[in-house]
């Protein structure tokens, strides 16, 4: 089934859409609905810490005028009456934004950013923030103001348990658990799609500009970053479509004229549908049992008519756009560097220059290369949307993994740039997995994920879909099948009921 239309589900469990519905039928109030999610979040927030910051009185004044509209036979828009949660780095007055630094836990915004605006006006009753790692920048959610963050699928100690994902990791945690029915994150190097994959639920990269960024990240920024989106995730695919129709449109400065019109899915059948598939990488290496997986459920799209290619790939040398992405990716996030962090990457980016390759060497040279090496890095990028948007004229999608395994134990220390993971028995950078990120995110286009089972280790995988340009609804079309005919999220062991 596409949603949980399941009226026996736990109604916390259950999809936004249906929420809204019970909401306007008069099944649950506003208020009801508000105080059985708030239950969860009380039961089982303290094992995960998912949700990190909340303005609880904000929400329940808002759930009652919402009953109050109701009763008056007015809705304020598809999302009437539900409660949700929202990644910590989005603006929302009266809550930090703090991306994990300790020195900005005092600074509050002035205003919502446009999406957070557009959700309030869609009905959402937005009752807290979800936890992230410092400046977004991890795989692994943890930073100083919060603490870590746990998968619910092994919630046990930090020593012990797994990583839900980053940097929407607290998002996709609390979505997994029922704590929140809808989410937005946002994406840069795979910051929605891993959580997703990790945490057994689906989650939606755009088209890169599809979603204003403004007031995301840094507080006060008007400047969005190249290649980063925001997004929306959910336990149920009818829910991404929902929050995409919600935050998608234009910014302040376009919208005086500019509109939004995506268009719909050209193919509704699974026999009509020709997808390539791609699960390993020359630039990388994938675990076996994330592989073995993805291949079964592969084998079972097959058996439902999908037209699968193994072979076709874009007319693109894969690991030249692997670094291409890595150097774009890093020169953009390192514009929000300090001075002195700026000049601390002089030295790295020296090695780069002498023909070193390794990753630190790389996003110091990103870092710190003028515009007219940036512009050189572009032009490539800008050569392969071409050649993407060829290969889409054959093909109506890729499927590909979203990273290397899937969730990892925590580990908490030193740098990501010297951590790693075990993949296939050796242990393996956890930088390399920025290849699945990449392949697609670094040319802007949109990527769903969509839950693909589990694996001989009992962990939950999913399967990224891509799309070309501007096609969103196609992935997310896609991934409501899969869901409608394969299943979709399972609520983890303990988390059945509040």
């Amino acid at each position: 089934m596409s949603s949980s239309s399941n009226d026996t589900l736990d109604i916390t469990l259950r999809s936004a859409v249906d929420q809204a519905a019970a909401v306007r039928t008069g099944e649950i109030s506003a208020v009801e609905l508000l105080d059985a999610t708030l239950a969860r979040y009380e039961r089982f927030n303290p094992t995960l810490n998912a949700v990190i910051t909340t303005q609880l009185d904000v929400a329940r004044e808002r759930a009652v005028a919402a009953d109050d509209a109701t009763a008056k036979g007015e809705s304020w828009g598809p999302l009437h009456g539900v409660p949700m949660t929202i990644k910590e780095a989005w603006d929302w007055v009266g809550s930090p934004s703090t991306s994990g630094y300790p020195e900005r836990a005092d600074w509050r915004p002035e205003q919502n950013s446009i999406p957070i605006e557009r959700l309030l006006g869609a009905g959402a009753v937005i009752y807290g923030k979800t936890n992230l790692p410092v400046s977004m920048a991890d795989w692994q959610t943890f930073n100083p103001v919060y603490g870590t963050t746990s998968n619910p699928w092994n919630p046990d100690d930090v020593e012990g348990g797994l990583t839900p994902g980053g940097s929407s990791g607290g998002a996709a945690s609390a979505l997994a658990s029922g704590m929140t029915s809808l989410e937005l994150g946002s994406d840069i190097g795979a910051s929605i799609r891993n959580p997703a994959h990790y945490c057994g639920i689906f989650g939606h990269k755009p088209t890169f500009g599809l979603v204003p960024i403004e007031g995301h990240g840094n507080p006060g920024s008007v400047v969005p970053l190249d290649i980063g989106v925001g997004g929306p995730m959910a336990r149920y695919s009818d829910d991404l479509t929902l929050g995409l129709d919600v935050v998608a449109g234009p910014g302040r400065l376009d919208s005086v004229g500019w509109r939004l019109d995506l268009p719909a899915p050209r193919k509704t059948r699974p026999d009509q549908i020709k997808a390539a598939v791609m699960l390993e990488s020359p630039a990388m290496a994938t675990d076996s049992e994330l592989v073995n997986q993805l291949a079964a459920t592969v084998d079972q799209l097959g058996e439902l008519g999908v037209q699968l290619d193994f072979d076709a790939r874009p007319a693109i040398d894969i690991e030249r756009s692997h670094e291409t992405y890595l150097m774009l990716l890093r020169s953009a996030t390192g514009t929000e560097a300090s001075p002195e962090l700026f000049a601390s990457h002089l030295e790295h980016a020296a090695r780069y220059d002498d023909g070193a390759r390794d990753y630190r060497a790389m996003a110091s040279k990103a870092v710190t290369m003028s515009h007219w090496e940036w512009n050189q890095w572009h032009t490539e990028r800008e050569e392969y949307r071409l050649a993407w948007d060829d290969f889409f004229g054959e093909y109506d999608l890729l499927l590909c993994p979203t990273a290397a395994s899937a969730a990892y134990p925590h580990d908490l220390e030193g740098e990501r740039a010297d951590r790693t993971i075990t993949v296939n028995g050796k242990e393996e950078p956890t930088t390399d997995q920025l290849f699945w990120a990449g392949w697609s995110c670094g040319v802007y286009l949109p990527g769903t994920v969509a839950p693909a089972g589990f694996t001989a280790s009992g962990l939950p995988c999913g399967l990224q879909i891509v799309a070309g340009h501007l096609r969103d609804r196609e992935s997310i079309a896609f991934a409501a099948m899969m869901e409608r005919e394969l299943g979709g999220y399972v609520t983890p062991p303990g988390f059945e009921s509040a």
